[in-house]
């Protein structure tokens, strides 16, 4: 029994030794924090959650566009919000331009914010790693980071290949209406065709014109979400789903108590209410005259 203790013993104290170590890079505690949680926590998370550093401007003809999602503290959005905007704004509307801001409020408490830019392709990747570094500085951290690339160089190619085709039928029908002895129906079959190459043309012209543009400027779209969780201390940590099960469990079992005595309590005032009226003086003489009523005609009888 002896020997038992002792090896439960030493289980207890590896355990509660692997615990401490584990959690050792998350004791040293900061002077700012948000909610419960500690700056080194955040900084963990950061180190996580950053996006790769792959440059990716490099591939010539390809037109990029940024999105990134950041959780920040609700209180933090507004002012880093307001820091990526001035960023832009130092740039000049040469090199940035924001086209749209947005920044709700839900519940009194929790924000949803957005910003959009069209940047300069050469600086688009460090204007976005340089908003990174602002967001971590504010306690918050990069969830999610997508970059797309469209091969604008590849399609400009082909439409200018099928607007010289179209060009060159366009040309061979102009040439033949010049001829004078066409008749009629001829003439407008060559006309109605020579119309619709003409369309052509304004729509590869359209179509040039767009991916010159995404070319010559990298749309990005920045998003910024409250909350109170940290990641990876949400779902993947043990400890941190246990707390919150046992917290969810008292909140509901405290919600139950609490609707159960809002339905019995007036119940239980008016049956109280109910037992000083009957056991007030003005209702004990009514019911001693009642008796009294109920016994008077058994007295006449004798």
């Amino acid at each position: 029994m002896q020997k038992t203790t002792i090896i439960l013993l030493n289980i207890g104290a590896l355990l509660l030794s692997s615990c401490s170590s584990e959690s050792s890079s998350y004791s040293d505690a900061a002077e700012e924090s948000y909610e419960t949680t500690s700056d080194t926590a955040f900084d963990e998370a950061n180190k996580i959650s950053n996006a790769p550093d792959i440059n990716i401007t490099s591939a010539a003809g390809v037109a990029f566009n940024y999105r990134y999602v950041f959780r920040v503290p609700d209180a933090k959005i507004a002012a880093v919000q307001e820091e990526h905007a001035a960023a832009c704004e130092t740039l000049g509307v040469s090199r940035c331009r924001i086209t749209g801001m947005r920044y709700r409020l839900f519940d009194e408490e929790s924000v949803r914010a957005s910003l959009k830019f069209k940047l300069d392709p050469n600086i688009a990747r460090k204007f976005g790693k340089d908003a990174i570094t602002s967001v971590e500085k504010a306690k918050g951290i990069l969830v999610d980071s997508e970059i797309r690339g469209i091969d604008a160089g590849g399609n400009i190619g082909a439409s200018k290949q099928r607007a010289a085709s179209a060009s060159s039928d366009l040309n061979r029908i102009e040439t033949r209406l010049k001829d004078t002895n066409l008749g009629d129906r001829e003439r407008a079959k060559l006309q109605s065709q020579a119309e619709r190459f003409r369309q052509q043309l304004d729509a590869e012209s359209n179509t040039q014109s767009i991916n010159e543009e995404s070319l010559a400027s990298t749309p990005m779209t920045m998003m910024y979400h409250g909350g109170k969780n940290i990641p990876g201390f949400e779902h993947g940590n043990p400890f941190y789903n246990a707390w919150d099960n046992a917290l969810s469990s008292f909140v509901f079992m405290s919600s139950l108590v609490m609707l159960a005595i809002g339905v019995i309590i007036p119940w239980v005032i008016l049956l109280f209410l109910l037992l000083l009226i009957w056991r007030s003086p003005p209702m004990h003489r009514l019911r001693q005259k009642l008796h009294a009523m109920r016994k008077a005609p058994d007295s006449d009888e004798y």
